[in-house]
């Protein structure tokens, strides 16, 4: 159901290859960047944190992540693909030229694990030398000058100008290197070994020796060695958990599942443990948290123990299906919240179209509302729609096929630039077998085709079409500009594209703005029943402290978790008489409900001051 990455025969070596010209589509040739100087942020500052369904800088300033895949390290080669025919800082330049202000690199905890067991694993398809590393005086006073028999990648090799440094050694070279083009980055642990079809496995354990314990530890490694560089802003703790429920028998254990249990393969439990890990050694991180595949009905009485219908007819359904990685239902019932609050937890789920698999959701002459109605809303559009936290696509992409596929992709789009939903695209490669990329086979020209689809997504100011970066300092390539660029010079004249275009000094409000656009084109009907009316004039007494849903005398983020669990599982997870009617904390006397979770989690974050909460 999901892409299988087709590595080129070309790629397995550097000497092999021969460039060719590309086709028309791709034509944007770039060539190398100039030895200028260049500022580097060094400060430390360019750290992100969550806010309801946006993201914000250290100032309050919102963000907006427009990105692209580029994989590699997840892969037997150990490194990033195309640097056998490419030199990195032609690439990266190429990168934050054409406005890409973050990079998702998927890799594999086997690699993290060499590097943190101080023997990184060899990278192979790497092209570097300098050759000779310096000046040559011969014999005769003829001076063969550093780098005429091979200047590429230089950074690579030691000082012999051709003996190659080790994984860990280039992945810090281009950390650095993306710092200075103004590029941020984040990790997917795309797979537990070093697979080039690595994604295909469900969890995020049992292969190459990698425990759940390692998983974690291998992650809380690479988090503390990168605390204090704000290059890599975060960690997409697992890609695609996946796994479908059988037809008989006990749920197996080797799916991914999403629930209330300490089971090892409960997605839900290793990701907020994970989490916790990582943000005791470093609490600026963002971390990435992706749905699973299958989840049950629980509203029609299924669990995780209820067998799948084989090719079930309407109304037969016991599970619903996604998109491996795209199921973030389990959100709703029981969300993700570290022990220090939700502050740095961004959802992730990965979607695509119908050249990748056929769903069902694709098979009538879909629109944005259509493809709410039956798959967005409740599967992962309701997380950023009813402001619960941020989203970023972390997968999404396909083939110009000037049909149903481009369509879906221009759709996705539009509905990501709306709604403020930040995205890394798949991919920057060119070798993904049934996406393609935006780049070509010599990893230098860019398709045009298919960039004029996604450019329109790139943060990027109105009317200048200035590229907005991440980094307080460094500006983001050739026709970008710094984020305190931004909000000093072009937030309140001409804004930028967010939102489908605003204009502002800076949002320190977590609530979005008002669109202007109809309803109907960017969230789900309104019930035909209309609601009971309720009244808006909170029941004061002595006795209720509004929040404290477990009674333990204070307001926290546990509170909150406490009111989701007894949503998701009341005879579980149950409130007391006084927890429930301290609770009810978001235009008390309407019954508890989602909305209190989120009061409550306000208050925590100091974004409100007091409860219970109006806001009706």
């Amino acid at each position: 159901m999901k892409k299988f990455t087709k590595v080129l025969a070309a790629m397995a070596s550097a000497a092999a290859i021969t460039l060719t010209g590309t086709t028309s589509a791709v034509n944007t040739l770039l060539t190398a960047p100039q030895d200028t100087a260049k500022a580097v942020d060094t400060n430390n500052d360019d750290w992100l944190h969550a806010k309801g369904s946006r993201l914000y800088d250290k100032d309050g300033n919102e963000v907006w992540l427009t990105g692209a895949n580029w994989f590699g390290f997840n892969c037997s080669e150990n490194c990033a693909h195309g640097l056998y025919a490419c030199d990195v800082d032609v690439f990266l330049q190429g990168v934050a030229d054409h406005g890409i202000n973050v990079i998702r690199f998927p890799i594999s905890s086997e690699l993290i694990l060499s590097w943190m067991e101080g023997s990184p694993n060899p990278v192979s398809s790497v092209q570097a030398s300098y050759n000779p590393p310096q000046d040559v005086v011969g014999e005769d006073g003829t001076i063969t000058p550093a780098g005429k028999y091979g200047d590429i990648n230089r950074d690579f090799v030691l000082e012999d100008g051709k003996t190659l440094k080790n994984s860990m050694e280039i992945f810090d070279i281009i950390m650095q290197k993306c710092k200075k083009y103004g590029i941020k980055a984040f990790i997917d642990i795309h797979s537990p070994d070093a697979n080039n079809s690595g994604h295909n496995y469900e969890i995020w354990y049992g292969k190459a020796g990698i425990t759940t314990d390692l998983w974690i530890e291998t992650l809380v490694w690479l988090a503390d060695k990168y605390k204090n560089d704000d290059t890599l802003i975060g960690y997409d703790l697992k890609n695609e958990p996946h796994g479908k429920r059988g037809y008989t028998g006990p749920c197996p254990d080797n799916i991914a599942k999403w629930d209330d249990s300490t089971d090892e393969n409960n997605w839900k439990y290793a990701a907020e443990t994970c989490a916790n890990a990582i943000l005791e050694v470093n609490p600026n991180a963002l971390i990435f948290i992706e749905g699973i595949e299958q989840y049950p009905m629980l509203d029609k009485g299924y669990d995780w123990d209820t067998p799948d219908v084989f090719q079930p007819k309407p109304g037969e359904e016991k599970w619903y299906g996604a998109w491996w990685g795209g199921n973030l239902r389990g959100v709703r019932d029981l969300p993700i919240v570290p022990e220090s609050g939700t502050s740095q937890i961004v959802y992730s789920p990965h979607d695509y179209g119908p050249s990748v698999y056929a769903q069902t959701w694709f098979d009538k002459d879909f629109t944005t509302q259509t493809l709410l109605d039956d798959y967005w809303y409740d599967t992962w559009s309701y997380i950023v729609e009813e402001d619960i936290a941020p989203l970023l696509i972390g997968e999404w992409g396909g083939h110009m096929d000037g049909d149903k596929n481009q369509k879906w992709m221009e759709l996705l789009r539009d509905y990501m630039i709306d709604n403020h939903i930040s995205h890394t695209f798949w991919c920057l490669n060119p070798n993904s077998g049934d996406t393609g990329g935006l780049i070509g086979v010599d990893f230098k020209t860019w398709d045009d085709e298919k960039y004029g689809l996604f450019e329109p997504s790139l943060w990027q100011t109105q009317s200048s079409g200035k590229y907005i970066g991440l980094d307080h300092e460094v500006a983001l390539g050739a026709n970008g500009i710094s984020l305190s660029d931004y909000y000093a010079n072009y937030a309140a004249s001409e804004g930028s594209n967010i939102d489908g275009g605003t204009k502002g000094t800076g949002n320190t409000d977590p609530k979005p703005p008002v669109t202007t656009k109809p309803v109907a084109t960017t969230t789900k009907p309104a019930p035909t029943t209309a609601p009971p009316v309720v009244t808006t004039t909170p029941v004061v007494s002595d006795d209720i402290l509004y929040g404290d849903a477990n009674c333990d005398g204070d307001v926290t983020m546990a509170d909150a978790a406490s009111i989701y669990q007894s949503l998701g599982n009341p005879d579980k997870y149950g409130l007391s008489a006084k927890g429930a009617a301290n609770a009810d904390c978001s235009n008390a006397g309407d019954g508890i409900t989602a909305a209190d979770a989120l009061a409550v989690q306000k208050f925590a974050a100091k974004i409100i001051d007091k409860l219970p909460e109006i806001t009706k």
